[in-house]
């Protein structure tokens, strides 16, 4: 019932910053929460934040708390992603996936539809 496509990936230098977006499709994007993950060359992919059907909660990984900041505009059906100060660690295939859950969580099993991902790549 949802299809999302991710943009707004690139190469940046270390401490540079990037905002990804993930454009949504369908009538009812305000009833999933999103999330987004990520997942580097030659590892599983990861839990990165995700924010509440209406936006009111988020949950941030250890790793990007206080460098990245999710929002939603759910009348533009779009979900932003602002990546400041990046680290080459956080290079990787970023995804964003929605969820029936009003909340959203850290698990993968609780997201339904997947994104293609964006490359994005920091560089020391």
């Amino acid at each position: 019932q949802v299809q999302l496509v991710e943009s707004g990936g690139g190469l940046v230098l270390a401490g540079g910053s990037l905002r990804v977006a993930c454009a949504a499709s369908g009538r009812t994007f305000s009833m999933y929460a999103v999330g987004w993950f990520r997942r580097a060359p030659g590892k599983e992919r990861e839990f990165v934040v995700t924010i509440s059907r209406s936006g009111d909660h988020t949950d941030y990984a250890d790793s990007v708390k206080g460098r990245f900041t999710i929002s939603r505009d759910n009348a533009k059906n779009t979900v932003f992603l602002q990546m400041n100060n990046l680290k080459p660690e956080d290079t990787a295939v970023y995804y964003c996936a929605a969820s029936p859950i009003v909340t959203g969580g850290r698990a993968e099993r609780l997201y339904y539809y997947w994104g293609q991902g964006t490359q994005v790549t920091v560089s020391s």
